[in-house]
């Protein structure tokens, strides 16, 4: 399986699109106005304690202020090996207000939330997560070979000295590096913290201390090194910092980094333009005729399955269990594209195999087995839904590219003309019982209009005789669906 990695850099925005044999699999986007806030640090100030919500508002400097759960906060039982000091569960013994507090961002402000924070700092390099208030040496889940995952431990703690203080997570891209690369990173991450220890001390509260790196880079260090074949940019500069960037921390990998000098524009090239749009549709066509209806709301994402114009060649149990299969593939795939996270319930249709569900729940543990972000899932219910989760870090891609409607201010619907020509008739009743008129202006949208004039102009002539006044009726271009107003003349 070929896996590339497209970059494309606008004056204001970067997007990349990783592909696996042709097909967008994900979509990262990063936007000078609006650079995601996870992983950098911040030296805040406590600005309300919760003992009801065991948490605390802290101002970082950003135009909410965020929110640290007390089990976000680093107590000394956590960071030192000998403390027989006890966890507490109450913020008040943890933070006060007023107090400064060094925190790092754990999520992005999604919705009207602010960001969540931890205490419990973490900072990434290529090999190794540098954990300063924790301790030990743990190596990803990702790397299944024992052996390998003895050798990486082993090699860290032999670069430990007895003094040290803080403990270490050795990444997926350390598989097969070797002991002088880790050791490499420890000294960067070590002296990267002490640079930023004295920073926050140096700075003011609702200061910003450590940024993460740019949406490319940050690319480079997490994911080039996982099966990343080749890296396509379409920006001089920012391929040149790519290699710049490989050379000094991904010695050989820096080859797979290209320039892409073509005519055409490097997202219409590889069809990533039209995958985003369908991204953003409700409905997600499956290639056997089944579909998905896909819908986000702020508590949970409902994805449905249904089997559409397909009708199967044997009987309808195997017809559904075909699209469902289908299905599981597909949904692992919309996860990932549009950065899904949270709750979600999937409604597959009813199987009446028990097999046949077993082995839909097998065909979507091992399409999720490819997703970075973690995920949990249940079994059917008896409801016939899957329950699960999706880690959610950043705001989903239809949150990053669009904006509630205004025409119906996010509900996803509007009012019919009809109803609206209703309203327009009790509204001129109450203004005609309040007032003394000479004649009426109904102000409204031109499917309103025009069913005024049509379908309701027997009713509108009725209205004109019980209230012995002309009313006269115009078309507003600008006007949405559901606007009008009734004016009095």
């Amino acid at each position: 399986m070929s896996t590339e990695m497209v970059v494309n850099v606008s004056p204001r925005e970067t997007r990349a699109a990783l592909l696996e044999n042709g097909v967008l699999q994900e979509l990262f986007v990063e936007r000078a106005s609006k650079r995601g806030l996870t992983g950098n640090l911040y030296k805040g100030r406590v600005s309300r304690v919760l003992p009801g919500m065991q948490a605390a508002f802290i101002d970082i400097g950003l135009e909410r202020t965020a929110f640290l759960h007390v089990s976000d906060i680093v107590q000394p039982a956590d960071a030192e090996v000998s403390s027989d000091a006890p966890r507490t569960d109450s913020i008040r013994e943890l933070v006060g207000e007023g107090a400064d507090i060094l925190v790092q961002v754990l999520k992005d402000p999604l919705g009207t939330k602010g960001a969540r924070l931890t205490t419990f700092i973490t900072i990434p390099s290529r090999y190794l997560v540098y954990m300063p208030f924790g301790r030990g040496v743990g190596v990803s889940a990702r790397i299944e070979n024992e052996g390998e995952r003895q050798r990486l431990r082993d090699a860290v703690h032999g670069f430990m000295a007895p003094g040290d203080t803080g403990g270490y997570i050795v990444r997926t891209a350390a598989e097969g590096a070797a002991p002088e690369a880790l050791s490499a990173d420890m000294l960067f991450l070590r002296k990267l913290w002490e640079v930023l220890t004295e920073k926050a001390r140096a700075t003011g509260p609702g200061t910003l201390v450590h940024e993460d790196l740019p949406l490319a880079l940050r690319l480079m260090r997490d994911l080039v090194g996982e099966g990343v074949d080749r890296v396509l940019v379409d920006n001089e500069r920012t391929c040149e910092r790519m290699r710049e960037f490989a050379a000094t921390f991904m010695p050989g990998l820096g080859a797979r980094v290209e320039r892409y000098t073509g005519n055409r524009p490097i997202f219409d090239l590889h069809g990533v333009e039209e995958e985003i749009q369908r991204s953003l549709e409700r409905k997600v066509a499956l290639k056997s005729g089944g579909y998905l209806i896909i819908d986000q709301t702020e508590a949970l994402t409902t994805i449905d399955v249904n089997t559409g114009a397909y009708v199967g060649h044997r009987n309808l149990e195997e017809t559904i269990y075909r699209t469902n299969l289908e299905a599981a593939v597909a949904i692992a795939r919309q996860l990932r594209l549009r950065n899904l996270g949270g709750i979600i319930i999937i409604d597959f249709i009813d199987m009446e195999e028990e097999e046949h569900r077993r082995q839909v729940m097998q065909a979507l543990e091992k399409a999720l087995a490819k997703d970075h972000a973690k995920t949990h899932f249940s079994a059917v219910s008896p409801l016939g839904l899957v329950e699960m989760t999706r880690k959610r870090t950043r705001e989903s891609l239809v949150h990053q590219l669009c904006m509630p409607c205004p025409a119906c201010e996010g509900r996803s619907f509007v009012k019919t003309p009809e109803t609206v020509c209703y309203e327009i008739f009790r509204e001129i009743l109450r203004q005609a019982a309040q007032f003394d008129l000479q004649q009426l202006l109904v102000l409204a949208h031109q499917d309103v209009i025009e069913r005024l004039l049509d379908e309701e102009s027997a009713a509108l002539g009725e209205l004109e005789v019980q209230l012995g006044k002309p009313i006269r009726l115009q078309t507003e271009s600008l006007y949405m669906l559901d606007q009008y107003d009734v004016v009095l003349m």
